[in-house]
């Protein structure tokens, strides 16, 4: 069975991701929109309400406009946005973390997509809070380092111009004001009682992040030894076929580019019995993206997880 999938906002930089790993995906048929039209709001909502899945590839308010404009109640909506990834009733697309997210992918018919930052600290931190290891007033920090393609169509036009300032060739922090859109999710999912400190970093590379937590082992709940919390990470995402919990490399260096153009999620737990760093390895493309979106259609069709996603990428 092919199934109509639509996606909203195709020409953006998640959107177009999308439509490549979705041109490869035997079990779907894609729906495009005449060019012309794609602001066109008669014709969105017409081919909103005639497919099986609907990716919203869109600012946050347009998202919200287009859940209103679905009115046939079988359609799908995979909202890429962070319009609805606190919203009540939908769905939060990490299926890794638990059953009960699993089974709301399975069975809601609206599901938001995780941010990329988030995507990597809620990785390293919902296992704590789920196994009781840390308590959910611990003061966690997080700094978080992505590629240019993360900040869209603009962004990588500025990175890829011929004249650029020369800041460009810095890494550059942002998200000064401690306010980033990711942090509502970032507590809400994990449970944690109090907002992270979050600072995100912008590098001169095209995808790829590497997303750290910092951790006092004496802060902890209950404490662990380094190769302990090896063991209950490991443990913890035993069956994810998608996240593997590995010791810190021989090498010394982790590079946030390290599984680039795939689907994957290396969580890295480093240092020593004092103090520990959780480095979530990934890309904001693939898990912090257009991949984890795949991935959530695939389970909200009864698809296997994995369905396609090897395709082109060499995920597996």
């Amino acid at each position: 069975m092919s199934y109509k999938v639509f996606i909203d906002g195709a020409e953006g930089t998640t959107g177009l991701q999308l439509k490549i790993r979705l041109s490869v995906h035997g079990g779907v048929e894609l729906i495009e929109i005449d060019p012309e039209l794609r602001k066109d709001v008669f014709e969105r909502k017409k081919l909103l309400n005639s497919c099986d899945v609907a990716f919203l590839c869109l600012p946050d308010p347009a998202a919200k406009e287009a859940v209103g404009l679905i009115e046939n109640p079988d359609v799908i909506v995979i909202d890429a946005s962070t319009a609805h990834r606190t919203a009540s009733g939908w769905a939060y697309g990490f299926p890794e973390l638990s059953e009960a997210h699993r089974r709301a992918i399975a069975e809601k018919k609206r599901i938001a997509n995780p941010g990329c930052h988030a995507t990597g600290f809620i990785a390293a931190v919902f296992p704590l809070i789920s196994m009781g290891i840390a308590d959910k007033s611990y003061p966690f920090t997080c700094h978080s380092v992505t590629g240019y393609s993360g900040g869209g169509k603009k962004m990588i036009a500025q990175y890829e111009a011929d004249e650029r300032p020369a800041e460009f060739d810095s890494p550059r922090q942002y998200g000064l004001s401690l306010s980033h859109k990711h942090l509502p999710e970032m507590q809400a999912v994990t449970g944690i009682s109090r907002l992270p400190v979050f600072n995100p970093i912008v590098a001169d590379f095209y995808s790829g992040m590497a997303v750290s937590v910092p951790i006092y082992a004496e802060l902890l709940k209950k404490r662990l030894t380094l190769k302990e919390m090896v063991s209950a990470l490991g443990e913890f995402y035993e069956n994810a076929e998608l996240i593997s919990v590995k010791s810190a490399p021989e090498s010394g260096f982790l590079p946030a580019n390290e599984i680039a153009k795939t689907c994957r999620l290396n969580l890295y737990v480093t240092g020593n019995d004092e103090q520990m760093t959780l480095i979530s390895v990934f890309d904001n493309l693939g898990k912090g993206a257009s991949g984890a979106a795949v991935e959530n259609m695939n389970i909200a069709l009864g698809l296997p997880d994995t369905a396609y996603l090897s395709e082109g990428d060499k995920l597996l």
